[in-house]
């Protein structure tokens, strides 16, 4: 393999990071009502922060899959939005510093970029790396949103409920920087909330809430919320009178209520997850993913449902 640390440049003065945590969200793969990109934009918009290192994207990127914009005005080429991976540094309401890797997932060198993020992970201290991102799963938007976590050490994730003992699902490269953490004794996480199915191609800001309380709940950092609350909120009172006006869409979201509460009542729990039986099986649950990813092409607007 090549050198890794020949696929970024880093900057000179970034400060002693012994102990911080990296959160990465990367596009490209499943994130149903853009829970994992909403957060990942949220707290850059909140927190500021600066680019400290920064990948070489003419190695990973396909640019004829995926063809960065670029505007033409009246006669001439003016701008091009070239894509950029790169690693941020914030901090949060304590001042805790914190890591942030944001970008297109790269097409190509999957394991070459998981080597240089590891190579980053050592030379800074990190010592918590966490993933999160959205699923489409047949819940209803009236009831809490549940959360899947996984981790390379079953500590990590102890107050989760599983949902499946075992499942087949495409691969993604911050699956990959998982398991290639874990395998080099490196302890990293991920999240992945549940984004009612029929909300899933819409922004569903309630879903981003649901990531960044468990970002909090595992890392221990102070994360602002309030620009969310207030998305998640005029979201839910849209999507309420969206629901209203569709006699359809008001049928399937009694139905899943229904089966939502029958499920919790059964179990004694107010969480769907009580009962991991009565979910969709691991075969249908990696096919949503798979329709999921095909249906990326033509995407509604944000907040539309």
């Amino acid at each position: 393999m090549p050198d890794p640390e020949e696929l970024y440049e880093v900057d000179s003065d970034v400060p002693v990071l012994d102990g911080a945590v990296l959160l990465h969200h990367l596009d490209g793969f499943v994130d149903a009502g853009s829970a994992g990109n909403a957060v990942a934009e949220h707290l850059t918009s909140e927190l500021g922060g600066r680019v400290v290192a920064r990948f070489d994207v003419d190695r990973l990127i396909d640019y004829r899959s995926r063809r960065p914009p670029m505007i033409f005005a009246t006669d001439h080429w003016a701008s091009y939005q070239a894509p950029e991976l790169v690693i941020r540094l914030l901090h949060d309401h304590e001042h805790t510093p914190f890591l942030l890797l944001t970008g297109p997932e790269p097409d190509r060198e999957w394991e070459l970029t998981v080597a240089a993020v590891r190579s980053l992970v050592e030379r800074w201290g990190v010592r918590l790396t966490v993933g999160f991102q959205g699923i489409p799963m047949g819940v209803p938007h009236t009831r809490p949103l549940g959360v899947t976590a996984h981790a390379t050490r079953s500590e990590l994730v102890g107050g989760f409920r599983p949902l499946f003992n075992r499942m087949q699902i495409p691969g993604s490269l911050s699956a990959l920087l998982e398991l290639r953490l874990g395998e080099a004794g490196h302890d990293a996480m991920g999240f992945a909330a549940h984004v009612p199915h029929y909300l899933a191609q819409a922004t569903y800001p309630a879903a981003a809430l649901t990531l960044l309380d468990s970002i909090e709940r595992s890392t221990g950092l102070d994360l602002p919320k309030d620009a969310l609350r207030d998305a998640a909120r005029h979201t839910d009172a849209e999507v309420e009178r969206q629901v209203a006006d569709s006699e359809e869409v008001a049928d399937v979201v009694r139905a899943l209520e229904q089966q939502y509460d029958a499920f919790a009542a059964a179990s004694g729990r107010e969480s769907l997850l009580a009962d991991p039986e009565q979910l969709p099986t691991a075969e249908e649950l990696g096919s949503e993913f798979e329709r999921f990813l095909a249906e990326q092409q033509g995407r509604p607007d944000p907040g539309e449902s």
